[in-house]
């Protein structure tokens, strides 16, 4: 086990971001919040993220008996996969989850043939583990406006599909912000510069609505949120303007994708087409946000959300061909 301080991140508001160590540093956060020696956690990353889910913790003074939540923002398992091994380890935790996904977190069964089928046998034991379920007497559903209290501070839960049906997003008062899941898209800190931070919808398998999300992002920046704590990668923001650009962002990019996937014709080469044209979409939103990055580089910090966006267009397509 590393030090805490290689992936611990303290920011202001009582706010820890914790990178989980999935696929490659800064890729995969989960989030810590303490307030008046009470902790929740807001996504937990996978089975093999708890060891630093726990160091994290403790880092901050906090004991496992002292964590109040575990919420997540949606039972994707790099958001989720984590969340029944790390509620084992906190004897007084309840875990919080959209309604339409609560039951994958009781019976994963289901959850894990889905995964498996995107990834494959090999990358679900070597990448997620053996996922295990939650006890049902330990797990709150969430309804659309409802609010929790850690030691008395509001967490709101607003639902948000388009990325995925059991999504939600969590508003964070005290910070001005708000929790995003992948609602809000995919914002790496490799493509900072002058002008900020730069962000990329994400459409991976298997509930992507282009119009939902559109609407759902639209929700978020009505709030003017100060901050946004993204788990694909870490806080951006900073005021409310800048959160309303990189919403536009978003927006533009998700139009684009969309003319990508009804001018592409089914057939064999399909896929190869969608995760071409999604680089050359992001590539030249990149360029045009200042990153100097060579071609080949970029293609590599893009390649696993190409592929998956891919895969996931693919399957919006053949819904609406329905």
């Amino acid at each position: 086990m590393n030090d805490a301080d290689d992936f611990l991140d303290a920011l202001d508001h009582g706010i820890f971001a914790i990178d989980t160590g999935f696929h490659r540093p800064r890729f995969d956060a989960a989030w810590l919040i303490v307030e008046n020696g009470r902790g929740a956690f807001i996504d937990t990353g996978t089975n093999h993220s708890v060891p630093r889910l726990l160091a994290a913790l403790a880092a901050t003074g906090l004991e496992p008996k002292d964590v109040d939540f575990v919420i997540v923002t949606h039972v994707h398992l790099d958001h989720a996969g984590g969340a029944g091994l790390l509620i084992r380890s906190l004897p007084n935790a309840t875990l919080v989850v959209h309604p339409r996904g609560a039951r994958h977190m009781t019976d994963p069964a289901h959850l894990v043939r889905s995964a498996t089928a995107v990834y494959g046998e090999t990358e679900m034991a070597a990448s997620y583990g053996t996922i295990v379920g939650v006890d049902v007497a330990r797990v709150r559903k969430t309804t659309d406006g409802m609010a929790i209290e850690l030691a008395g501070r509001p967490l709101v839960f607003l639902h948000t599909p388009g990325h995925a049906m059991h999504h939600h997003c969590i508003v964070d008062e005290r910070s001005r912000g708000v929790f995003t899941g992948d609602t809000f898209g995919i914002s790496y800190r490799e493509f900072d510069t002058g002008r900020g931070a730069w962000a990329m919808p994400t459409t991976t398998p298997v509930q992507f609505q282009p119009e939902a999300l559109t609407r759902s992002i639209d929700r978020i920046v009505a709030l003017e949120p100060r901050w946004l704590y993204l788990t694909h990668y870490g806080r951006v923001g900073g005021s409310a303007t800048e959160t309303a650009r990189l919403g536009a962002l978003l927006h533009a990019q998700i139009d684009s994708i969309v003319a990508l996937g009804r001018s592409t014709p089914p057939g064999s080469r399909r896929h190869e087409i969608l995760r071409s044209g999604l680089e050359q979409i992001h590539l030249h939103s990149l360029r045009q946000h200042g990153v100097e990055l060579a071609d080949d580089i970029v293609r590599e910090l893009l390649a696993l959300d190409c592929e998956l966006n891919a895969q996931g267009t693919a399957i919006w397509l053949d819904r609406i061909a329905a």
